[in-house]
C-alpha cells in the first residue's frame, strides 16, 4: 500500500489548519479595524466563520493571539513612520515628520487604542507598545537632530507633542481637523525646537 494518500491527508490537514489560523488572525484585525477594540474569541470565531473550540487549538489563550497579530503586522505599523526626504529646512522637516506620524496615527488608530485598551492585560502588549515608543522617539530625532542639543525637558515636550496621544486629543477630544492638527503640532514642535 503506498503511503501517498495518507502524505496528501495529512498535507492537506495541515493546509486546513494554516488557512483557519490565518482566517483568526484576519478576523481579529477586521474587528479592530472597525472599531471593536477588545475583541473576544467568540467575536473573533464568528468573523472567521469556524469553531471557536478550532480557536483555541490555535491559539490557547488571547495573549498568544495578540502576540502573533504584532508580528503579523509590525512591519506595516512602522513602514507608516520610516522613509521620507529627510532634508530641508528646519521648517520643511518639522512638517514632513508631523504630516508622516498624522498620517500613520490616522491609518493606525484603532490598533493603537486597541493595544493601549488591553495593555493591562497583557505584557506582550506593554512591551511591544513601549518598543514601538522607542521607536518613534529615535526616528523623530532622525528627523531632527538639532534635538540633541534641547534640553533633556524639551526633548521630553517634543516626544510629548508628537505622540500618538497628543494626536488622539486633538483629533477626537477637541474635534480639531487634520490639517489644523497638523498645524498646530508643526507650530508647538517648532517652538520647542527654535531657541528663545
Amino acid at each position: 500500500m503506498s503511503d501517498k494518500p495518507m502524505a496528501e491527508s495529512i498535507d492537506g490537514r495541515r493546509k486546513r489548519s494554516e488557512r483557519s489560523r490565518q482566517a483568526f488572525i484576519d478576523a481579529a484585525l477586521a474587528l479592530v479595524e472597525e472599531g471593536h477594540l477588545v475583541p473576544t474569541a467568540n467575536m473573533i470565531a464568528g468573523r472567521a466563520g469556524i469553531g471557536i473550540r478550532s480557536f483555541f487549538r490555535h491559539f490557547p489563550d488571547m495573549e498568544t493571539l495578540f502576540t502573533v497579530l504584532d508580528h503579523e503586522i509590525r512591519d506595516s505599523v512602522e513602514a507608516q513612520f520610516v522613509g521620507g526626504d529627510r532634508q530641508g529646512s528646519l521648517e520643511e522637516r518639522v512638517l514632513q515628520v508631523v504630516e508622516r506620524h498624522a498620517h500613520g496615527y490616522e491609518s493606525e488608530k484603532n490598533i493603537i487604542l486597541s493595544t493601549a485598551a488591553q495593555s493591562w492585560r497583557f505584557e506582550v502588549l506593554r512591551k511591544n507598545y513601549a518598543r514601538y515608543q522607542r521607536g518613534l522617539r529615535r526616528n523623530l530625532q532622525t528627523w531632527l537632530p538639532e534635538l540633541q542639543r534641547l534640553p533633556a525637558s524639551r526633548v521630553e515636550a517634543a516626544d510629548a507633542v508628537t505622540s500618538f496621544e497628543m494626536w488622539h486629543r486633538l483629533r477626537h477630544h477637541q474635534g480639531l481637523s487634520k490639517k489644523a492638527a497638523i498645524e498646530l503640532v508643526a507650530e508647538l514642535l517648532t517652538d520647542l525646537l527654535v531657541d528663545d
